[in-house]
Order: structure tokens, then C-alpha cells, then sequence
């Protein structure tokens, strides 16, 4: 039997405003994807009633002063350090945000993605989770995501890193479905302790 991607979400046209470049999108169900301001110090109450349980943080270094995670105690954060330039290496953080944002559908959460603007970094990174979710390519992704978010803006390295992963997430989804049911077992529980291996370093935990 022929192994299909899930149906990417049907989406209504959205009357985009400038001023909604400041708030955060619904890109898929449960999914989000916004500026920093969206989950700053006062947002609490919106994220809470948005049902916000997990936050992908997205910053460079010099940016930690003022884009950090506010709510580690009520909300699981992942938070990356990442360049806004040409020359940044964003492809190495795609499986780790998917098997983050998977984990946090799988607890029945909702994940919001942010970086300063919600235009570039963070963006790239949903566009990514997309394409591999959904089997697109990245024009197909990049517009399905900019129907929701109008103002988003990849920069150039990011877009042909973009374009880089299609064929990678094709061939891994090819790999992982090639196997007998047993055999495919094995891989997958590699993969996922690879993943959990890689996503603890930068995951802030709620307290126990």
C-alpha cells in the first residue's frame, strides 16, 4: 500500500492589516507562529486563553537580554540560538523543532514559534515543519504559511537551505517507510531517541 503525507489543512483568506504583524497567526491547527511581542511579560493572559503550552524561542546570542523565555514556570520553551543572516546554518534546527512541535501535539498542546519579528528565523522553521508535515515544497509551504502571516520574509541563505531540504526530508520519509513493520520499529525508536537526545539541552522544563 502506497504511504500518503497527511492533507495539509484547508485555510480561509485572511484580510491582512499591518498592525497584525505584531500579533501572533494560527498557521495549522495548533500551531502559531508570531513576533516577540506576542509572548512578552504581558501576554500571559492571551497566551493562557489561547491555550499557549509550548514556546520554540527563537534568538541570537546578543538578543538574549531581551528576548527570553517569561513563563518557564506555566509554559515548556525551546529556545535556539539563531543568526538573522545569510550565512547561518537554520537546517541543522528542523528535525529538532519538528520532533518538538510533534511531541507538544502528542500532550494534546498548542506551540507557539517566535523570534524578534516573526518574519525570518522563525518563520523559516515553521515553513520547514510544513513541508516535511505535509510533503510540500518550499514555494508551496512558503505561500500556505503566508496566507496565515503575510508580512513573513526568509532571507536569502534561508530560502535555498529551504529549497536543500525537500529532497533530505523526502529521502528520510522514503527510509523510515521502506522497512518490514519490525524493521521500521527499530528505526523510528533511533530516530526518536536521537531527537530526545538533542531536544534536552535547550528545552526549559516545567517544574515536577
Amino acid at each position: 500500500m502506497e504511504i500518503e503525507y497527511p492533507k495539509v489543512p484547508s485555510q480561509e483568506t485572511v484580510d491582512w492589516e499591518y498592525a497584525m504583524r505584531r500579533e501572533m497567526q494560527e498557521i495549522v491547527p495548533n500551531l502559531f507562529l508570531g513576533p516577540y511581542a506576542s509572548a512578552n511579560k504581558n501576554k500571559l493572559s492571551h497566551l493562557e486563553s489561547t491555550g499557549i503550552t509550548d514556546i520554540i524561542c527563537v534568538r541570537h546570542a546578543a538578543e538574549a537580554n531581551f528576548i527570553k523565555p517569561n513563563f518557564p514556570e506555566k509554559i515548556r520553551y525551546l529556545v535556539l540560538n539563531v543568526s538573522d543572516i545569510y550565512t547561518e546554518n537554520i537546517i541543522q534546527y528542523f528535525a529538532k523543532v519538528k520532533a518538538f512541535i510533534d511531541d507538544s501535539f502528542a500532550r494534546n498542546g498548542k506551540v507557539l514559534v517566535h523570534g524578534n519579528a516573526g518574519m525570518s528565523r522563525s518563520a523559516s522553521l515553521v515553513i520547514a515543519y510544513i513541508m516535511e508535515k505535509y510533503g510540500l515544497c518550499y514555494r508551496d509551504a512558503f505561500m500556505y504559511v503566508q496566507q496565515k502571516r503575510f508580512c513573513i520574509n526568509p532571507n536569502e541563505g534561508f530560502v535555498q537551505q529551504l529549497h536543500e531540504y525537500e529532497p533530505m526530508y523526502r529521502a528520510k520519509f522514503c527510509f523510515e517507510h521502506s522497512f518490514t513493520p519490525l524493521e521500521s520499529g527499530m528505526l523510528k525508536r533511533k530516530f526518536s531517541e536521537d531527537e530526545e537526545t538533542s531536544l534536552g539541552d535547550n528545552i526549559v522544563r516545567l517544574p515536577t
